[in-house]
């Protein structure tokens, strides 16, 4: 359903002299441009009450135009549905990725222990740590020894398991965590959906191997781009309260920035 087809049933808000249809019009293109939207962002926006913002949601979520969130709503096109292979994942939002792998390896120091996830932005990161020296790597990302500097590495170690051709990792069947002596500086990791409530991944092994990754480092940077934001994956890695440091390519939508902030998580934009 296209947003042209906004001929809905009508309703009206004390003080808004703006028709329903040319309301919903507005709201729907607000949406598409920014991907997602919270209520006291369409209060103002429209200049009508926060029920008649929540009334015209509910209506459009009906007409399948848009998917309702807890405050606020975002465009169909950033529901987790199906995953896409890391060659398809390589290929898109290439610039923020880039960008953004430059920013965060700028946060690395040397002779650090690195534990990184799968993921094509942790391939960028990866890739982008030559000014580093004596690195010691731990990962499950299979594309990583490809691409990592060598002068910048000093070993890197795979975690075993099983291979997941889809998506160039391996994902053990026991906890690597218990494995003794596996302690890091930094968990770099990537994810699905990063929200108020945490960040989270589609498939619930890798999430759990995830999970282990950050209990073992002392801190942890979150590396994704702003088409993340705001989306929910199905299965949860851990909250903002267990991040140190997010580095994204645009500042985030007020309700993440707020959370962000209330968990202490510095964020870290390219380019500021």
């Amino acid at each position: 359903m296209s947003l042209d087809d906004t001929h809905l049933p009508n309703d009206s808000d004390a003080g808004s002299g703006v028709l329903p249809a040319l309301r919903h019009s507005r709201l729907l293109h607000f949406l598409q441009d920014r991907g997602q939207a919270t209520v006291a962002e369409l209060v103002t926006l429209l200049e009508v009450s926060r029920d008649t913002v929540r009334r015209d949601l509910d209506l459009l979520e009906r007409r399948g135009l848009l998917v309702r969130t807890h405050g606020g709503a975002v465009t169909n096109d950033r529901l987790v549905r199906v995953d896409t292979t890391m060659g398809l994942r390589m290929d898109e939002h290439v610039e923020a990725k880039r960008l953004i792998g430059q920013t965060a390896a700028g946060l690395i120091r040397d002779d650090e222990t690195l534990i990184l996830n799968g993921g094509s932005t942790i391939a960028f990161f990866a890739a982008a740590l030559s000014a580093r020296r004596n690195l010691t790597i731990v990962t499950n990302n299979l594309r990583l020894p490809a691409v990592l500097p060598e002068n910048s590495v000093q070993s890197i170690h795979i975690l075993g398991g099983a291979y997941w051709p889809n998506y160039q990792v391996t994902i053990g069947a026991i906890g690597f965590a218990a494995v003794a002596g596996i302690n890091a500086d930094t968990a770099v990791v990537g994810c699905t959906g990063v929200s108020a409530s945490g960040i989270s991944m589609t498939k619930l092994d890798e999430a759990a191997h995830t999970a282990g990754m950050i209990r073992v480092a002392t801190r942890t940077i979150v590396v994704a781009d702003q088409s993340k934001f705001g989306i929910t994956a199905f299965a949860s890695i851990a909250t903002l309260d267990d991040i140190q440091c997010l580095v994204t390519d645009a500042p985030p939508p007020a309700e993440l920035a707020e959370a962000l902030d209330r968990a202490g998580v510095q964020v870290v934009i390219c380019g500021e």
